[in-house]
């Protein structure tokens, strides 16, 4: 027979577990020095990519009442949103899932008069609410840029360009930019003639590229459908199966603006990997043109998205969202900074030389004496020199 289980015992466990000050919410977690400084490195390189293309940084605030972060385009993102009360105003909060819909803000208020082409950047931190069995990252970072005021192939194209080039900065050499139109599925169901039922059973099947359902369940639109779902591939080669279907004309221009967004691309970076998906818009809630999804070699999760929205009253815009820890886990990390262990009679012309080189110099608090003494020490600081004197000794 067994013991007898101290149920006791058990539960105080679980309480000492779930009170350690090291537990943190699902989803959210501590980045250690390493992390937290390629990380921070990452960004400031992305930043840098971006200013030098124009792109002008801005930051709006974590906080912001529910009724403008969530109003327009916003409201796609509610189901997201952390929400939390003023005790000030006595008002709702909204704490950021997103920072598109920001800058959105920030274009059509603030900065409603500012000549255009309006060229932003911004990087920081949002929160999700995530979903359950989906929980593993509700702190994320972003890092992108917004491009506001022409409705233009070439801004479309210049918004994939500029982020290939930042990918490019942190050694992702071959990412593959997925561009789609989602206005493309939903017109063509919202013409059909369809009962809403109909069309959300349509909508599903697109969404799960499931042929059989789309034949069974399509109709007169089952061959189309098909088609455009078998569309999908490399860029040129969904272009001519696009250019060879029989599309009703109010689904042309469409197909005609992804075809001159991708002949701009070719133009400026004939290597960029392409591909097309027709009948994508899982998750575009609110864009309106050619978008697109950034993915890079061996790697399932996404780099980044962003597309063609409007703007407060109407103003056409595009960008594009970079997210950073994704980015990081494909990108050849950063070799960290050599680290210099200062002994107490270092000399501090050579320290400060030393830090302009781009080493990291670690200041010795305790009098130590003898050169093995300090190698030591230097070793459990993670130093692989020290500066004794004016003299360089590795350890």
């Amino acid at each position: 027979m067994s013991p007898p289980v101290d149920i006791s015992a058990l539960l105080s466990g679980l309480n000492d577990e779930a009170s350690s000050p090291a537990l943190l919410p699902s989803g959210f977690v501590d980045l250690l020095p390493g992390e937290a400084e390629a990380e921070a490195q990452g960004i400031e390189a992305l930043m840098g990519v971006f200013g030098a293309h124009g792109y002008e940084r801005v930051r709006p605030p974590l906080l912001e009442f529910e009724t403008s972060l969530l109003s327009g385009a916003g409201n796609a993102l509610a189901e997201q949103t952390f929400r939390l009360m003023d005790p000030h105003s006595r008002r709702m909060l909204g704490l950021r899932p997103d920072m598109t819909t920001q800058i959105a803000r920030i274009a059509s208020t603030r900065l409603s008069r500012a000549p255009r082409p309006l060229r932003l950047s911004y990087a920081g931190a949002c929160v999700v609410i995530g979903t359950p069995g989906r929980e593993t990252e509700r702190q994320i970072s972003q890092a992108g840029i917004e491009l506001i005021g022409p409705d233009s192939a070439q801004a479309d194209a210049e918004v994939v360009l500029v982020a290939a080039e930042a990918m490019a900065q942190l050694g992702i050499a071959r990412p593959s930019f997925d561009l789609t139109v989602p206005q493309l599925a939903r017109t063509l169901l919202a013409e059909s003639g369809l009962g809403a039922e109909a069309c959300g059973r349509l909508a599903h099947a697109l969404d799960r590229k499931d042929a059989a359902a789309l034949a069974k369940g399509g109709g007169a639109l089952s061959d189309l459908l098909i088609a455009l779902l078998q569309a999908a591939g490399p860029a040129d080669t969904a272009l001519s199966a696009l250019a060879a279907l029989d599309l009703p004309v109010s689904l042309r221009p469409i197909v005609e603006r992804l075809r001159t967004v991708v002949s701009v691309i070719r133009a400026h970076h004939p290597d960029l990997a392409l591909t097309i998906d027709p009948v994508e818009f899982r998750g575009w809630h609110y864009h309106v043109g050619v978008c697109v999804t950034v993915f890079a070699p061996g790697q399932r999760e996404e780099l980044g998205r962003g597309g063609r929205y409007l703007v407060g009253d109407g103003e056409p815009a595009c960008g594009l969202t970079l997210r950073p820890e994704a980015l990081l886990r494909a990108a050849r990390l950063p070799a960290r900074r050599p680290r210099v262990y200062l002994a107490p009679d270092a000399d501090r012309t050579v320290a400060a030389r030393l830090r302009e080189e781009g080493c990291a110099t670690v200041a010795a608090l305790d009098a130590v004496s003898g050169e093995a003494a300090l190698a030591e020490q230097a070793r459990a600081l993670d130093c692989a020199r020290v500066l004794l004197g004016d003299r360089i000794i590795p350890v």
